[in-house]
């Protein structure tokens, strides 16, 4: 079989984290897979991070990021920067992950010159349009020009055959953010990476994310006012590792700048980032890829959140959704603070998300992917440079 060309369409530093283990793998396989990489830098910096961490260098960097871009803004110009690379690379089959800009552009694009989509992490759904926003609605219309939908939980498959999607075009895999996390936890934990004594005392160490969209404003404004209630406890210390993004930055400075037991910090790349969560005592987050990852930590996780796309973990009980009410977060975090056998009913071992096997799982499906649709896929390439000419 002659090798298969994928091309992976990534912008922000959660895609690369769950796609970077998926290239890795395939890249391995190269008298298979003839895989490209192309990068819009949706995340410029924090994106960077995480490629060199993996070791993944972009054969197209189209650069577009904007200081104060707008959605509009970010999405016509992908659009208009993906059209020239598809025409170059003329991939047979293109590689998505997730929810973002990226993800629907380049989904979109893909669709417009008929090459087939492969969606990572298919089928996550609040089933609300306003949360997250915009996200929820990247992944429905992802789902309706995706052709092979990668789950990573039969809850998030079932979304899928609900909305129409044949079974057959899915597949539950696991989370592939789980193979990178533990790839990254075994290399801390044998000495492969540097690990750094977050704690540095006998208090509880918080690690707190927070950069939704949504919680702009007045539910950023509550989110801090917590945290310093929190941080009036004197057995804890947070860490908060604050989002670029002035709609984040401002209220945090205002808030938590002088508190001596907040400790504001630049976003951290990928390996000391995973290095401060497996020191954590608990997390505060409106992270999607925390609560994924907070299990196989054994961490218990407060989601900063009003819905969340990845029940598994709240019915699983190592998440708790707390909104953005001030009191709540408070009383939930002081809960766990003071009660041991709270605080064990949420770091219990498993994770629903995966067991760091999913690449593989992707990959046996790819291959019989291009087994039995190779010719398909080279007749839609030809049909669309039919259309025009």
């Amino acid at each position: 079989m002659s090798r298969q060309k994928i091309l992976f369409i990534l912008g922000t530093r959660p895609e690369a984290i769950k796609l970077c283990p998926l290239i890795l793998h395939l890249r391995g396989l190269g008298e298979r897979y003839q895989v490209r990489v192309c990068v819009t830098a949706q995340h410029r910096q924090m994106l960077d991070h995480v490629l060199s961490a993996f070791g993944v260098v972009p054969d197209h960097d189209l650069d577009l990021m904007r200081p104060g871009q707008s959605l509009l803004g970010s999405t016509s110009r992908m659009l208009a920067a993906l059209e020239p690379v598809l025409e170059l690379e003329r991939p047979g089959l293109i590689v998505v992950q997730g929810d973002t800009t990226t993800t629907l552009c380049g989904a979109l694009a893909s669709f417009y010159q008929q090459v087939p989509v492969a969606h990572v992490e298919a089928g996550l759904r609040t089933g609300d349009l306003r949360q997250p926003f915009p996200e929820e609605l990247n992944r429905v219309l992802t789902t309706r020009m995706t052709r092979l939908h990668f789950a990573a939980t039969s809850q998030a498959a079932q979304n899928l055959v609900r909305e129409g999607v044949r079974p057959q075009q899915i597949t539950v895999t696991g989370n592939t953010g789980i193979d990178a996390l533990l790839h990254v936890q075994q290399g801390l934990e044998d000495g492969r990476y540097r690990s750094v004594d977050w704690a540095g005392n006998s208090r509880k160490l918080i690690v707190v994310t927070a950069h939704r969209r949504e919680s702009f404003g007045a539910g950023f404004e509550r989110i801090c006012a917590a945290l310093a209630a929190i941080a009036e406890r004197e057995d804890v210390q947070l860490v908060f590792p604050v989002h670029p993004n002035p709609n984040v930055q401002q209220p945090v400075k205002a808030y938590l700048a002088s508190h001596p037991r907040i400790r504001l910090i630049a976003p951290l790349d990928y390996v000391p980032f995973v290095d401060l969560l497996r020191q954590s005592y608990l997390l505060l987050s409106d992270s999607g890829g925390i609560q994924e990852e907070a299990p196989s930590l054994g961490k218990p996780v407060l989601v900063l959140r009003e819905k969340t796309e990845r029940p598994e973990a709240v019915e699983g009980g190592t998440a708790r959704l707390v909104g953005t009410d001030q009191k709540r977060m408070v009383a939930e975090t002081n809960l766990l603070l003071d009660s041991p056998q709270e605080y064990m009913r949420m770091t219990r071992p498993g994770n629903p998300y995966g067991d760091g096997h999913a690449s593989g799982r992707i990959e046996a499906e790819l291959r019989r992917f291009f087994a039995g649709n190779g010719e398909a896929s080279r007749e839609c390439r030809s049909a669309a440079a039919g259309a025009r000419d």
